[in-house]
């Protein structure tokens, strides 16, 4: 899971780190890229850390306190957008869905995860979660440990998520299957 988790970062490092040592201009050939195929402009960008504000989950998606830190928004013709989001002990989301799916990659504490009609899942550092579109799920801190992770969903209609109800308590605190050991 680690290599997984490794890889998945790596690879937008990699590409990054090849696109500096090749600047526009210092390809041999014609530029194919898809903007330049649409007759687009479009530059790399970079979003500085810290340079969007954190702001509070909203308590009509949230239970308990949750922060979320927006790292970047779908630049057309992409249609991904990502945030790091951090709960507290106990917090969590209300059930949902994304229309186009979510993956989540944990980078810090103990989480659960769970999708409709599922067994409560612990989730871990390292540990990258799918859920395909449409799959009604919640996820959040464990009772005891925060927990962050990185959010990459894609828009559709300018949309990523259907919120739904809250996760009841007694949803909450099923014992969780797949827990591994401290």
């Amino acid at each position: 899971m680690k290599l997984l988790a490794t890889t998945v970062i790596s690879l937008p490092l990699l590409a990054l780190a090849f696109a500096q040592a090749n600047p526009a201009g210092a390809a041999s050939g014609p530029d194919t890229s898809p903007a330049a195929s649409r007759g687009g402009t479009q530059a790399l960008h970079i979003t500085r850390n810290g340079s969007r504000p954190s702001a509070k989950g909203p308590a009509e998606n949230f239970t308990g306190s949750v922060r979320v830190d927006p790292l970047f928004q779908a630049n057309s013709p992409s249609r991904t957008a990502g945030a790091y989001v951090t709960f507290e002990p106990g917090a969590r989301s209300a059930w949902h869905t994304h229309p186009l799916g979510q993956t989540l990659i944990v980078t810090a504490g103990v989480g659960r995860v769970q999708a409709w009609g599922g067994a409560v899942q612990e989730i871990r550092p390292g540990d990258v979660v799918w859920t395909p579109p449409g799959q009604k799920h919640w996820h959040g801190a464990s009772p005891d440990t925060a927990m962050t992770h990185l959010a990459i969903q894609e828009q559709l209609d300018g949309k990523v998520v259907e919120w739904m109800e809250k996760v009841s308590d007694v949803q909450y605190g099923n014992q969780p299957s797949g827990k591994k050991s401290p």
